[in-house]
């Protein structure tokens, strides 16, 4: 059966330019074939039909337990990361269970308890940048996310594992921060353990250190039960399947690294992004400064949550340049059609994220930020899509977008920033997002002071 669309370019230059330059690759493809295309890429097996038209991706997600199921074998790109019994790489009801035991940690009261965490941790980092000297907005934001990370999902502290831990997670995920390192995770041949001097021997030497950590900490904790405790490991350790049993120190292990991986890395750099369109158009900062200064000087975490301006900005924010690029693949399980094309049983389909935001029929000028986009429509979860969909959909959106909120709020808040430079950002891939190549370079000029604001006054005059 033929597939949809297929680019006519060589295979093996397909596969080279999606790792190189995936923005590039996908817009040049969407040129030719708008809404459906085939391409020859790596990381999901060779062949994958990408979709990027509303119609079709409700049709995958809302059919993701029968037609077009996912399968964990399409994710193996993932797994020296994740970890081959991470949530990432279950299918059918093992999924579906334990996103049940996980997916309470992640809403109600529980984000309210970090509200204080988030707003303190960014006041700390943000205070030790040296005034006038030039520094990366995605490092800061880096720094800032892994704290949280550390402390909310879990638990520690200053002290014990926390810094050993926090120094070998930034150094492995450092290590893909190049589309050139980036190839590792995608070309199989060159995963060989050569010695702890070769790429990927120092990889998994630095991943056993923190897989030996995370096993000393779940260790203790068993010893040393603390009901008390309310960070987002406990809660795990806690929860029971139907059976009654707890999830294993593998599956904690592993589900734990993808939790400081989704979590850590995809939110440093979608706040990075947002400080950067923010500065980098004065009316967009000022209406966001108005916003946020109407609050007061100590405003609740859920008022700050619940702007809507804040709310528009971080959402053009994850449009413009969605940090993850694609859904996670389908595979089709019975002959169909999608937008008219037959598929064969066997096809793999990724939803496009970056190509739905991009889409000139949803997005007019899909190029130029434009937060009012979001006050004036509400799109779909078939046309915005940040975070995936279906029974796919990422755990820890509710998370995630509480941080970049509460973040933002405190960094605009406080300290008066520029860019660096005029040079635009654009994005680049580094591991499975799509990161600003130049990290946004950032200047602090100052403390903030919140401005009064204006009240209309009628005056009488005295005679």
């Amino acid at each position: 059966m033929q597939l949809p669309n297929p680019l006519k370019t060589p295979s093996l230059l397909q596969k080279i330019q999606w790792v190189a330059n995936p923005v590039s690759f996908m817009e040049n493809a969407a040129q030719q074939y708008p809404d459906i295309f085939t391409a020859e890429v790596i990381g999901f097996g060779d062949t994958v039909v990408f979709v990027n038209h509303p119609q079709a991706i409700k049709e995958i997600f809302t059919n993701d337990r029968k037609k077009f199921i996912f399968v964990g074998e399409g994710n193996r790109v993932f797994e020296p990361l994740a970890g081959e019994y991470s949530l990432l790489m279950l299918n059918g009801e093992r999924h579906k269970r334990r996103r049940q035991l996980i997916m309470p940690s992640f809403h109600g009261e529980r984000m309210r308890a970090y509200g204080s965490l988030i707003s303190n941790l960014t006041e700390q980092v943000l205070s030790q940048l040296p005034l006038n000297k030039p520094f990366l907005a995605r490092t800061a934001m880096q720094e800032i996310s892994l704290q949280i990370i550390l402390q909310a999902i879990f638990g520690l502290h200053e002290g014990g594992y926390y810094y050993e831990i926090k120094r070998l997670m930034t150094l492995l995920l450092d290590l893909f921060g190049s589309p050139l390192t980036s190839s590792f995770l995608f070309f199989p041949f060159l995963q060989q353990d050569l010695g702890a001097w070769s790429p990927w021997g120092w990889f998994l030497r630095q991943r056993q250190q923190i897989y030996e950590l995370l096993y000393a900490e779940i260790a203790q904790r068993r010893e040393q039960p603390n009901p008390d405790r309310v960070d987002i490991l406990s809660l795990l350790m806690s929860a029971r399947d139907e059976a009654g049993n707890p999830m294993t120190d593998q599956e904690l292990r592993d589900d734990l690294m993808t939790l400081i991986i989704a979590g850590h890395e995809t939110v440093a750099t979608a706040m990075a992004w947002g400080l950067y369109w923010i500065h980098h158009l004065p009316e967009v900062r000022d209406k966001l400064l108005q916003e946020l200064d109407s609050l007061g000087d100590f405003p609740d975490p859920m008022r700050i949550f619940q702007l809507p301006y804040l709310t528009a900005v971080c959402n053009e924010t994850l449009r413009i340049h969605p940090v993850t690029m694609f859904a996670f693949p389908r595979l089709v399980q019975e002959p169909c059609e999608l937008l008219g094309h037959p598929l064969a049983s066997g096809t793999l389909l990724l939803p496009s994220i970056y190509l739905t935001h991009q889409r000139e029929d949803l997005y007019p000028q899909p190029q130029q930020f434009k937060p009012e986009r979001f006050l004036k429509h509400e799109f779909s979860a078939y046309e915005f899509l940040p975070f995936g969909g279906g029974v796919r959909r990422c755990i820890g959106e509710a998370l995630a977008i509480f941080e970049m909120k509460l973040v933002l709020a405190k960094v605009l808040s406080g300290y008066q920033l520029n860019l660096v430079g005029k040079r635009p950002e654009r994005p680049q891939r580094r591991g499975f997002a799509l990161a600003p190549a130049n990290g946004v370079k950032m200047v602090v000029t100052g403390r903030r002071v919140r401005e009064e604001p204006l009240v209309n006054m009628t005056t009488t005059p005295v005679f």
